[in-house]
């Protein structure tokens, strides 16, 4: 009788490594995310930070009614969508929270912007381009706005890449959840280098298509379809600054695009997922409710929460007002007095 041959690798060893292999990409992802959210707990403190930056402390604008209505509506997105956001996290098992992306990924995109636009409106800046926004906000994440554990940017041209204010952003990013702060500046430093990469591609990719803006060889006048970096640096300013913010902005992903369903399909930690997408979300949007209330004043702003709709009441919009908003404020107020 011959001996049977016993193969080396079983058929669920092979579906496990397939499901493994499919799931890289969702993987790398929920790092990026994890990573984020690691560097923000490891560096903030317990006030945030804020209080101790200049552009902070200077911060001020005068507002009329009209103004202050206009910030209100933006606030009124940002914490309606952030709600639904949280209602989806603690509602939700593993296996919905799973289906949930198709929402929650823009959800926490969303809320985040409306937040910064309201923002942006006390620092005069009132558009709903979102290329204007991330021009902005870009250049004011370089002029120290943020606190140190949002402040990291990506600047320089394509192939000549610099990432400043992550100074362990240069070692080589793993595909394990960040356990050390090495590997969180390192996951965050691949993920901005990919996303300007990307930004930069497409940015190519949109003067090209140009006859007004296109690069054209000087020897024949056509368009180049081959590009040196001294061309790429002809684009450069184009670019900005690629942030926080840009990285959020990867969260865009089209419902009826094929890659949704490739992280749905994912064999990963989908509530480590959204956790780390809800700690990021009030992070951010706790910084920028603090500008608000100083723009407006403690005060007003404080009024502006009291009287929030049915399902914002008692939320963590006033938690934050009380752990994060308040204690800042009333620890410049002052100095607030005697500068008025």
């Amino acid at each position: 009788m011959e001996t049977p041959i016993i193969p080396l690798v079983t058929e669920e060893q092979k579906q496990a490594e397939e499901t493994w292999r499919k799931s890289i990409p969702a993987q790398v992802f929920l790092n990026y995310f994890f990573a984020i959210n690691y560097h923000i707990q490891q560096g903030d403190d317990a006030l945030g930070g804020l209080q101790h930056l200049p552009f902070f402390r200077a911060h001020q604008a005068e507002l009329v009614e009209a103004d202050e209505q206009a910030i209100a509506k933006l606030l009124h997105a940002c914490w309606s969508t952030e709600y639904a956001l949280r209602a989806t996290a603690e509602l939700g098992d593993e296996d919905y929270l799973r289906n949930a992306l198709h929402w929650t990924f823009p959800q926490a995109y969303h809320t985040i912007m409306a937040g910064l636009q309201a923002f942006l409106y006390t620092a005069g800046v009132r558009s709903n381009n979102p290329s204007l926004i991330r021009r902005e906000v870009g250049r004011l994440v370089v002029r120290n706005a943020y606190p140190r554990p949002v402040s990291f940017y990506a600047a320089g041209t394509y192939g000549d890449f610099s990432i400043h204010r992550l100074p362990l952003a240069g070692y080589k990013a793993g595909l394990h959840i960040a356990g050390k702060e090495i590997d969180a500046q390192a996951q965050i430093g691949q993920f901005l280098r990919t996303t300007r990469k990307m930004k930069a591609q497409w940015t190519r990719q949109q003067v090209q298509a140009n006859p007004n803006t296109a690069l054209r060889s000087q020897k024949t006048g056509k368009v180049l379809d081959k590009w040196t970096a001294s061309h790429w640096q002809q684009i450069t300013w184009r670019l900005g600054y690629t942030t926080v913010f840009d990285l959020l902005g990867r969260l865009q992903i089209s419902q009826t695009s094929r890659e949704i369903e490739r992280y749905v399909e994912a064999e990963i930690d989908f509530k480590l997922f959204h956790q780390s997408l809800l700690d990021i979300v009030s992070y951010l949007n706790g910084i920028h409710e603090t500008y608000v209330a100083k723009a407006m004043g403690l005060e007003r702003y404080q009024k502006m929460v009291a009287e929030l709709p049915k399902h914002l009441q008692h939320s963590f919009v006033e938690d934050r007002l009380h752990s994060r908003i308040e204690p800042i404020l009333m620890d410049q107020e002052p100095t607030m007095r005697v500068a008025a």
